[in-house]
């Protein structure tokens, strides 16, 4: 199983209506929004990595082509993701809120193939979520304890990639990505969730499918349909890594946009539609996305003169 039957299914389940609660509103303790938030992203790998492992034993894991030892790893992530989970409920609780609790989950994999596949992605998200909610925690303490929490996920994120064949580190740089992006993407694996949670200040995008397959190359053409027509002027802009770039279709016809991937773009990547190419993607501008891609890196280069 080969990263595309994930990401397609990823694309997929997020153009499905999301049950989770939200609300957009402002928040005078960013960082506790900041935690609840990461408690809800924690919930959901928690269930996906003890629904996987309470699925298929040993057995099927080395039946589908992995080592013991990758399924010895993977009870390891399971409890690491726990561990996430009981650490980020102790701190709200004693910050004096109640914690989010865990909601009604529903993974598209169907054998370990595809769970392995799907965690690699499931991975990325994580990461790009802790990356992207960085630069507003104000408490030098919780920066630290999301750092902590983002290194084990980048560490969970590169043994999926290696076990699926992709590049475990297949960008100079980790993907930040914004609140409501990530939210767009894991809401669409979330069935219901309690009615005590709190309403997380964020929403989703309507929904980006990739049409062509993966992984592709830079400088490849990729079709993208959005869930809903998109009138007047509209981009495809590319993040991948710390980097953005936008481009115009280079055709649109029945609703699908043909784009070509820039060069900047290697590994797990997203792309969003947007209603100019200035590279921002701030709420307004964005008119869908993201759909996540998978593009094979360039043959690595370094100069043995730089010291």
């Amino acid at each position: 199983m080969r990263f595309s039957t994930a990401a397609l299914a990823l694309t997929a389940i997020v153009c499905g209506v999301s049950a989770a609660p939200t609300k957009r509103q402002d928040s005078t303790d960013i960082d506790a929004v900041i935690l609840q938030y990461a408690l809800t992203l924690e919930h959901l790998e928690n269930a996906f990595y003890k629904k996987a492992l309470g699925e298929w034993d040993e057995k099927a894991f080395t039946d589908a082509g992995f080592s013991s030892k990758f399924y010895s790893d993977l009870k390891y992530v399971a409890h690491d993701e726990e561990g996430h989970v009981v650490y980020l409920e102790a701190g709200l609780t004693a910050a004096g809120a109640m914690p989010v609790a865990a909601c009604e989950y529903g993974f598209p994999m169907t054998d370990p193939k595809s769970f392995v596949a799907l965690s690699s992605v499931i991975e990325g998200i994580g990461v790009s979520a802790y990356l992207g909610a960085a630069p507003l925690v104000t408490s030098k303490a919780y920066l630290t304890a999301a750092g902590a929490i983002l290194v084990t996920e980048a560490l969970h994120q590169s043994q999926q990639r290696a076990a699926i064949g992709e590049t475990p580190s297949s960008n100079v740089f980790g993907t930040p990505l914004g609140f409501n992006a990530v939210y767009s993407i894991a809401s669409g694996f979330i069935k219901s969730c309690p009615e005590s949670n709190m309403a997380l200040p964020v929403m989703a995008y309507p929904a980006l499918t990739l049409v062509s397959g993966l992984p592709t190359a830079q400088g490849a053409h990729i079709d993208l349909k959005p869930a809903e027509a998109s009138t007047g002027d509209v981009f495809a802009t590319f993040v991948s890594g710390i980097n953005v770039a936008a481009v115009a279709p280079q055709s649109i016809s029945g609703g699908m946009l043909m784009v070509e991937v820039p060069m900047m773009v290697e590994g797990q990547s997203n792309v969003f539609l947007t209603k100019d190419n200035s590279g921002n993607l701030t709420d307004s501008n964005i008119i869908a996305g993201p759909a996540i891609l998978e593009i094979t890196p360039r043959s690595p280069s370094f100069n043995l003169t730089i010291t």
